[in-house]
């Protein structure tokens, strides 16, 4: 972000009248979610695939797809499918499926897969990534159902992705394999196709459109995978193709129950140290920062103020979601590719939520603007909430006027005293550079 000197007087007018507002102390919070966990995914993952995948021709070329979301042990989940599927003599491949992330492109898409640890070499098989589709059915509705080029021509398409609560879709079917094959496996344009009856009719276009593809693809399995609140793998499932109209509800319903959340009902001010489409697909759950989009009611906390300090290395530029806060910083600006994050956010029929918010030149800024924005001027009563992201929340951070706030504190526990928050000499937030979380 590049400023003249006229700018740069209003930028430090701006920097003056935040920098005169206080801060509350803050502690260590730890919550407690339910800590299901898989011991040995390797093992069930192989023996699941043993039952469910039927025998193909030996020389089987098989598409597997891979998205853009941080799964638990995602490289090493892909690498056991790729040593199962070669061990039965076919021929397996990945393909991006991320519908219009990494700008829509076929080189963006394989940095995306590289910043998560997917690549050739890490999992033993080759990435076609390209953006060409082909149009393989019709919904009822008349919306095209496309599909990756590479992926149609396989001989058969494994599915692979988390399944979760989507952060606005509340339909029988959100985050899971129906949407890889609506959204994903469509590439730009067809989750165009997808989103282009707006916000109102996504949910119902979105199941119309994957279990469409379902019928007409060659679906050899689907891969769903369950994490708990730690981001900790829970559980995995493999579905026959007959099947996953019918089990995918119920581990929505078993994934749903295990999704973190902030125990603090009424927040004044919510910092989040970093937002990525890595975590969500708006950079940050809505349902955890209070901030719903696609006009549903808030499920999350009621959260007056929102700031945030950070874009993941893994969003490559993809600042879709920034739109949902009020402050961030400069380090976070410089992070954005603006063409990447509009292309994204226009495609899902948010463009708002790729607009830029007001920008201070550190941390330390970003924390005073957003006690100046809930306009609580006792520090004492400042319900103050810093988070890591919208997935890690077994460890947070609370003003002492927060912590007061909670009734019920048999799931949490203070890890520390309550004490100034730290900052570096560039006014940088200390507990997250050194990774305290």
């Amino acid at each position: 972000m590049f400023l003249n000197p006229i700018q740069e007087i209003k930028m430090n007018k701006l920097e003056a009248m935040v920098s005169t507002y206080g801060l509350p102390k803050l502690a260590k919070l730890s919550q407690q979610f339910d800590r299901t966990r898989l011991i040995n995914p390797e093992k069930k993952l192989l023996e699941l695939l043993e039952e469910k995948v039927p025998l193909l021709p030996k020389g089987s070329r098989i598409a597997i797809t891979a998205g853009s979301r941080g799964i638990a042990q995602y490289c090493s989940l892909m690498k056991i499918v790729v040593f199962f599927l070669k061990g039965k003599g076919y021929k397996p491949f990945l393909v991006p499926a991320m519908g219009s992330h990494g700008g829509g492109t076929a080189e963006g898409q394989l940095a995306i897969l590289a910043n998560l640890g997917i690549t050739e070499e890490s999992v033993g098989a080759p990435i076609l990534s390209s953006m060409e589709v082909i149009q393989v059915a019709t919904t009822l509705q008349g919306i095209p159902v496309w599909i990756d080029k590479n992926a149609v021509e396989a001989d058969g398409i494994v599915l692979l992705n988390r399944v979760k609560p989507h952060t606005s879709i509340r339909e029988k079917y959100q985050s899971g394999l129906i949407k890889m094959m609506a959204i994903g496996l469509a590439k730009h344009i067809g989750a165009t196709a997808t989103h282009s009856l707006g916000t109102l009719q996504l949910g119902p276009t979105m199941v119309s459109v994957g279990t469409t593809a379902l019928h007409v693809l060659n679906i050899v399995a689907g891969i769903s995978v369950i994490e708990n609140g730690y981001e900790e793998l829970a559980d995995i499932y493999v579905s026959r193709k007959n099947e996953i109209l019918e089990t995918e509800p119920l581990i929505l319903e078993r994934a749903t129950s295990l999704v973190p959340t902030i125990k603090i009902q009424k927040i004044d001010c919510l910092i989040v140290c970093e937002q990525g489409k890595d975590i969500s697909g708006t950079g940050m759950d809505p349902a955890i920062i209070g901030r719903p989009i696609n006009r549903r009611v808030n499920e999350g906390p009621s959260v007056e103020s929102l700031g945030v300090l950070r874009l993941t290395s893994c969003s490559d530029g993809n600042a879709s979601g920034c739109g949902l806060a009020d402050f961030i910083t400069k380090d976070f600006r410089d992070q954005i590719d603006e063409i990447v994050t509009d292309v994204n956010s226009l495609t899902g029929m948010h463009p708002e939520i790729a607009r830029i918010p007001i920008t201070l030149s550190s941390d330390k800024l970003v924390f005073q603007a957003c006690v100046k924005a809930s306009g609580i001027r006792n520090l004492e009563d400042l319900k103050m909430v810093v988070i890591k992201n919208t997935k890690s929340l077994d460890e947070i951070y609370v003003s002492p006027a927060s912590f007061a706030s909670v009734k019920d504190r048999q799931d949490i526990q203070l890890l520390s005293d309550f004490q100034n928050i730290p900052f570096d000499d560039n006014d940088r937030f200390a507990i997250y550079d050194k990774c305290n979380f």
